[in-house]
């Protein structure tokens, strides 16, 4: 549902009605806006990544949290999970079609982040 807006004697806008669900925005923030599931996507966008080798290119980030965002990320259909018969065994992710779609606003974001003013 949309929130109706109503504007008083002054002009001032206030909403009549607040959300029922959350808006598309607030999904989707609730989707990528968690910390490194950005980076966890395109970190994965030019091909498969071996858990330890993603862990290494995020940086900042616990194994642990990238095992939370990445399971997060799984469970919501932006990241495959696979299993590599190799010795030793080890878990690689890849992203799917779908997450592929959130890379176009990424690389966006990733654009206005640089042109941002640089503090002292």
């Amino acid at each position: 549902m949309r929130a109706r807006v109503k504007q008083d004697e002054q002009g001032r806008r206030h909403a009549a009605e607040a959300c029922i669900e959350p808006c598309a925005i607030e999904s989707g923030m609730r989707i990528i806006g968690g910390k490194w599931t950005g980076s966890i996507l395109w970190h994965l966008k030019d091909g498969p990544v071996r858990f330890n080798d993603l862990a290494r290119m995020i940086g900042g980030a616990s194994k642990k949290m990238i095992v939370e965002r990445l399971r997060q990320l799984e469970a919501q259909g932006l990241v495959r999970r696979e299993v590599v018969d190799s010795a030793p065994v080890s878990v690689q992710y890849e992203i799917t079609d779908f997450g592929r779609t959130a890379l176009t606003f990424l690389d966006e974001l990733r654009k206005w982040s640089e042109g941002l003013p640089r503090t002292p």
